[in-house]
């Protein structure tokens, strides 16, 4: 039974389309099952009826015409009762239907299954027999395995409009919802859509031998160079769109093409007599699983610029070309995979928005679009990409939703939501150089969370009031070791320089788990909560040293420095890194630097951190909850994991109380407190953390004045009742619904869009 389980769900995952892949269910559970009957029935959302689509067993004629109401007959029994109906005879059940043009009246037994995706009824799957019994419980078992498998596939072609295909009988329905992502950057863009296909197909390039290694070895040597010229071409179009600094984006993209972890690696296995495409697609496939395995997803996004660099070199290996077609004035970008330098490839001034099937809010092409200002959707699965190249789409930036051919209804909403866009937008950005102060006096400083030099600009010109967390990461991420003291220099200074004389906390290296570097593995069975952050640097001293010193010696004249701890569980662990921090200060001082001794301080993070405040305060100087971790390890979600992304929210009560256990334990030492992460920038998060008495907040550069708005039309006082309200609810969603409510009655509704 297992292996005919097996073989059902490879054929169905191999299916073109919904069609054949309903074909396949019935064709195959008939014959599995030793039945006379398989059917699949599929929910219409807008009538609200169960239809027959699928039947071996039933007359064919039938498919399309059987529909069932929610209370008629014993598929709608099914799907209400959300679990399996097993009957001997099914015709004497009071809510059995009859429909003639089925056939149906040979059959007795009846089992029927419901298919359930996310809690929501897409259908009912039925098999059905002459014998007058009911069905034993190994059929019941495969049958339910087989609709939870099936229910995946189904709710991909219901967000696509593959259903409302085959329920309207013709080839180019669209889909009526929208699409669903996740918010890449705020804003609404209206316009046309500009499908983007990469020029080459890396994971479909074949093994061969090389006929000349030593033309091979040139061949990718010229494609690398031509590749770093289209790179050039592209840092100089947007020069007119964005300052100097923010050009290390291209910068990462020369330092990735330089690498030895690309050039001779791939020369060495052309050496071996692999040609250089497929010499390319071994090299890249093996750095991108590295990238793909890890945990942070801001670093695990770096694997996608590797991904459209390569594309890029396999083009050139292939003779392949850019787009190079004329973009419409109001071009909305949209692909399977959008990079950074297709965005940059499109005119300035024509751009309107950018949608990704693939990627996050941490992607390069999310960061450059905040940057820009233009609006963006990351990680739209469903995304039906092949039937919508020029046609008339809006992109929802605040809640990471996509319409294909909208209605006029809802694009009259958007264009008047856009009009209020612009409108916020300026009254945001008087702001700009405004202090972040509740009305009643109370002044929270607003910093920016960075990982790459790119992100600078955008945070000064936010006005945000220092770097509240830079991830040090990258440097490490794309070299083929690990980086020297002087390279970190030059990075950590520019930093430094940029914000002088605000302050920046540099984060110490947060590897480890399944985040770690291509030339540093580390396998584990639980990588969640296994050997990472302050974990790995403490065991490895001369990794840590080597890298406080940097940053020590990068804020020799400057003094803006602050150094924060990742991962902290234990005050024996703070106490070994300051050992160590302070013996490298001791060095450089003797060296005959004048460095000063930063400020020191931990990331909250891990539960056990919680119930350690006292001791941990003794030690530090400052503290920052890191709510992205916090919330996942406190709700034991996966917070990168689709399935249990509803679940995820760091307004859940259980947060909120740690939140404020950490505040109130650092204020009892004297000792100030951030929150960064997602829940920094969340405007109803903020109304709680004000009230909470937070010290700072630190978030993405689009965030932060939207935050601002929202304390300086607050009073601390009023926040304190609305968080004492807050404390008193046990739902989540119940805290939310009543903060935007909130925020409405404030007039600051413009601030949460993405409920809209």
């Amino acid at each position: 039974m297992l292996n005919q389980l097996r073989r059902i769900i490879q054929e169905v995952n191999s299916a073109r389309n919904l069609d054949q892949a309903l074909s396949i269910i019935v064709q195959r559970v008939k014959e599995t099952m030793q039945v006379e009957v398989c059917s699949v029935y599929l929910k219409a959302e807008e009538e609200q009826q169960l239809v027959l689509m699928a039947t071996e067993g039933l007359r064919q004629e039938s498919v399309g015409l059987i529909r069932l109401a929610a209370d008629e007959g014993l598929v709608s029994l099914v799907a209400t009762r959300e679990e399996p109906v097993n009957l001997a005879h099914a015709p004497e059940h009071p809510q059995y239907r009859y429909f003639p043009a089925s056939g149906e009246e040979q059959f007795a037994g009846f089992l029927g299954v419901p298919i359930i995706h996310h809690r929501s009824i897409l259908g009912v799957l039925v098999v059905q027999q002459r014998r007058a019994e009911q069905f034993d419980e190994d059929h019941v078992t495969l049958l339910i395995t087989i609709a939870a498998q099936l229910a995946g596939a189904i709710a991909h072609a219901d967000a696509s409009g593959e259903i409302e295909r085959l329920l309207g009988n013709h080839d180019d329905a669209l889909p009526s919802k929208p699409i669903k992502g996740q918010p890449g950057a705020p804003g609404v863009g209206i316009g046309t859509a500009m499908v983007m296909y990469p020029a080459a197909d890396l994971e479909a390039t074949p093994d061969r031998l090389a006929e000349n290694i030593e033309q091979e070895i040139e061949n990718f040597r010229s494609a690398i160079i031509a590749v770093k010229a289209e790179i050039q071409q592209l840092s100089d179009r947007l020069k007119s769109a964005l300052p100097q600094e923010d050009f290390a984006l291209f910068e990462a993209y020369r330092l990735m093409l330089e690498s030895r972890s690309l050039n001779e690696v791939t020369i060495e296995r052309i050496r071996a007599g692999q040609w250089a495409p497929g010499a390319l697609r071994q090299t890249v496939m093996e750095q991108l699983k590295v990238f793909h395995e890890m945990d942070d997803p801001y670093l695990r996004e770096r694997g996608e610029d590797l991904r459209d660099l390569s594309l890029r070199v396999m083009a050139h290996l292939q003779e392949g070309h850019a787009h190079n077609g004329e973009y419409p004035d109001n071009t909305i970008l949209m692909g399977h995979e959008i990079s950074a330098s297709m965005l940059a490839e499109v005119p300035q001034g024509k751009l309107k928005a950018v949608v990704s099937v693939r990627g996050s809010r941490t992607s390069h092409v999310a960061i450059l679009a905040r940057a820009l200002g233009i609006p963006a959707v990351m990680g739209a699965k469903d995304l039906p990409v092949g039937r919508i190249d020029r046609l008339h789409v809006i992109v929802d930036g605040y809640g990471g939703q996509v319409y294909i051919a909208p209605s006029k209804t809802v694009e009259i909403e958007y264009r008047r939501l856009a009009k209020e866009e612009d409108t916020l937008k300026s009254e945001l950005m008087a702001l700009k150089e405004e202090p972040a102060v509740t009305q009643d006096g109370e002044h929270i400083s607003l910093y920016a969370n960075t990982g790459l030099l790119s992100d600078i600009t955008p945070s000064l010109n936010s006005g945000a009031e220092g770097i509240g967390l830079y991830r040090t990461e990258f440097p490490f991420m794309i070299r083929q070791r690990f980086p020297g003291e002087d390279e970190q220099y030059q990075v950590y200074r520019q930093v430094l320089e940029a914000f002088n004389p605000r302050p920046v906390t540099l984060r110490t290296l947060d590897i480890g788990g399944d985040k770690s570097l291509p030339y540093f593995p580390i396998e584990e069975d639980n990588p969640f909560l296994g050997w990472r952050g302050i974990r790995i640097t403490l065991d490895h001293p001369e990794i840590f040293l080597v890298q406080v010193r940097a940053m020590m010696r990068a804020n020799v004249g400057i003094n803006n420095l602050q150094i924060m701890l990742p991962m902290i569980s234990d005050v024996s662990e703070v106490d070994e890194a300051m050992a160590l921090m302070q013996r490298a200060h001791r060095e450089i001082c003797e060296e005959g630097a004048a460095a000063q001794m930063p400020r020191i301080g931990v990331m909250v993070e891990v539960p056990s951190a919680v119930y350690q405040m006292e001791g941990l305060a003794r030690r530090v100087d400052f503290f920052s909850i890191g709510s992205n971790d916090l919330t996942q390890y406190l709700l034991a979600v996966d917070r990168n994991n689709a399935q249990v992304a509803d679940l995820y929210d760091s307004l859940h009560p259980a947060v909120l109380r740690a939140v404020q256990q950490i505040i109130n334990g650092a204020h009892a030492h004297h000792k100030p407190v951030s929150v960064c992460g997602e829940m920094a920038g969340d405007p109803a998060a903020t109304i709680l953390l004000v009230a909470m008495g937070v010290d700072s907040l630190s978030m993405s550069a689009s965030s932060l004045l939207r935050v601002k708005w929202v304390i300086r039309n607050l009073t601390r006082a009023r926040a304190q009742e609305i968080l004492a309200r807050v404390l008193s609810m046990e739902k989540t969603a119940e805290i939310r619904d009543y903060l935007h409510e909130c925020l409405d009655v404030a007039g600051l509704g413009g601030l949460i869009r993405a409920g809209r």
